[in-house]
């Protein structure tokens, strides 16, 4: 499955191990981790898929360039903060780590596009599942897709 990891391009160090160990997860179940290719959550979570021998993809809101160090295939869009559509439209699932309004706009995108949100520490919005921690972030995955 394509799960789309999303969160802040910038974060705290516990936020950023969160999304370093749950990439490494979805490698290991053989997912292709999607995300929006910048830093932050989405570069914890592209190394640690890498890192486990998974396919990371970053749909950039700009060009190629920009794409973090761990990005394997990356999509130039040039849209900005309207890539956030495509991010949620290719993704089988989505998990939220802590972020900002970018963050808020693609659970909501989501969420009115029926894909399973699961919300690991972030955001607490009706439609999207709870989570603790990347293992059962992981878990409810399984049980939902």
């Amino acid at each position: 499955m394509q799960i789309a990891v999303i969160g802040g391009g910038e974060c705290s160090p516990v936020v950023r191990d969160l999304a370093h160990q749950l990439g490494r997860l979805l490698a290991e179940q053989g997912h292709i981790l999607l995300c929006g290719g910048l830093g932050g959550v989405m570069e914890a979570a592209c190394c640690g898929a890498k890192e486990a021998g998974g396919l990371t993809v970053g749909i950039l809101p700009g060009e190629r360039a920009d794409a973090n160090r761990c990005v394997d295939i990356a999509i130039a869009t040039g849209m900005g903060h309207a890539r956030n559509v495509i991010i949620v439209k290719s993704a089988d699932a989505v998990v939220a780590l802590p972020g900002e309004e970018g963050t808020l706009s693609e659970i909501a995108l989501a969420l009115k596009m029926k894909k399973r949100v699961i919300s690991l520490r972030s955001w607490d919005i009706p439609g999207a599942v709870r989570a603790d921690t990347p293992e059962e972030a992981l878990g409810l995955l399984s049980r939902s897709v």
